[in-house]
């Protein structure tokens, strides 16, 4: 059980949590806009898939993005 929690308070599995929880936002984005802006599905994919890069930038523990 000390294992257990010793891995879920590990920087990886944080790093897996997270870019896993960006997925699912971007996944409910694009799915949100489809469903409420009646648009083609080509359109909704581009907006989601910009949904997960602006999400991953405003976190300003992201160092990928030239952060400090």
């Amino acid at each position: 059980m000390k294992d257990l929690i010793a891995k879920l308070k590990s920087k990886e599995f944080k790093c897996v949590a997270k870019s896993y929880a960006r997925a699912v936002l971007a996944s409910a984005v694009t799915m949100g806009v489809a469903l409420a802006a009646d648009m083609a599905p080509q359109y909704a994919i581009l907006i989601g898939s910009l949904a997960a890069p602006a999400v991953k930038w405003a976190d300003k523990a992201e160092k990928e993005f030239g952060r400090k």
